[in-house]
């Protein structure tokens, strides 16, 4: 049965890529409600002092003192949403990617054991679908991991996600088992 490899290869790697999952929330998310308490504290005082017609302690405040109170709040704006980046790369990277391609290496695995065309057209189509998701979502993983020689292999997976979508609808068309019952 070649679609095997790809159903249990499928599973495994959904493992994988759901764990970034908790990896996000226990190592990066701490950054991130550092940041956000400092940003609460700095445009708080910045919504207090205009409360206040821009005094503080009952004394009028500079427009210098003014500009360093706003450059505060826009500083801590501005390390709120680098703290942010991370979390959002590995979300929309390789924990969305890799979750869905292991989710196709599933589905290409189970279509593969109901399609019938020669064992080799169905080796290469199984084996384009592992080496797809490996060479996209696996780099990106390995992006998250400051693993940069990852970038020079990434452009490939994208490419072979496509061609193994590609074969296994060339596949499906001529060779699915079973026939469609009309009433």
């Amino acid at each position: 049965m070649i679609g095997k490899k790809n159903i249990v290869f499928g599973f495994l790697y959904l493992v994988i890529t759901a764990s970034l999952g908790p990896y996000m929330v226990v190592k990066m998310l701490p950054e991130v409600g550092v940041a956000q308490s400092e940003k609460q504290a700095k445009l708080g005082r910045l919504q207090q002092l205009k409360i206040n017609q821009y005094e503080e302690d009952l004394e009028k405040l500079s427009g210098k003192q003014i500009a360093m109170a706003n450059t505060d709040g826009l500083l801590a704006l501005n390390k709120l949403f680098n703290s942010r980046q991370p979390i959002d790369g590995v979300k929309s990277g390789a924990h969305a990617h890799g979750n869905l391609e292991a989710l196709l290496n599933i589905a290409a695995g189970v279509v593969l054991c109901f399609i019938a065309v020669a064992p080799v057209f169905k080796q290469i189509i199984s084996w384009v679908f592992i080496a797809g998701a490996i060479l996209h979502s696996g780099m990106l993983f390995l992006l998250n991991f400051d693993q940069a020689w990852a970038l020079t292999l990434l452009p490939v997976g994208p490419w072979l996600v496509l061609l193994g979508l590609l074969l296994i609808g060339v596949a499906a068309f001529m060779g699915f088992k079973g026939e469609v019952v009309k009433d």
